[in-house]
């Protein structure tokens, strides 16, 4: 779920990062699927985590990042440094995607899929 508030914070909306889908992560979701004109149903569907996810690695920094952070389980600082590079290549190659250390649309998929199996913090 903070993943997913992080997302929404790095496209411009304004959520508080607590890990609960309450209204104001709910509104948000609709405001943002409506921007995309997506259904503004407020259920994050494969659709909505497609258009939510962006490409970042190396030297980025912001909400997107603390998102990638935070399925690792680690402190999401922002940063895309040394030691989160690191964590995304081993997931990368223990994923079987190319580990090039940019979190782009499949390993993001991966990271969701990982997360909701419950087996990324654990492999992490």
């Amino acid at each position: 779920m903070p993943t997913l508030q992080y997302l929404l914070r790095a496209h411009g909306h304004t959520v508080t990062v607590d890990g609960v889908f309450g209204a104001q992560t709910g509104d948000a979701v609709r405001a943002y699927q409506h921007t995309r004109g997506l259904p503004d149903n407020g259920i994050v569907c494969a659709d909505t985590w497609q258009a939510l996810i962006m490409d970042v690695g190396p030297g980025a920094s912001g909400s997107a990042v603390r998102g990638v952070q935070d399925r690792f389980g680690t402190d999401p600082d922002g940063v895309f440094g040394p030691r989160t590079e690191s964590a995304v290549r081993a997931f990368q190659s223990s994923a079987g995607l190319p580990a090039d250390g940019v979190v782009g649309r499949q390993t993001w998929q991966a990271l969701v899929t990982a997360a909701e199996a419950g087996s990324l913090r654990q492999a992490a």
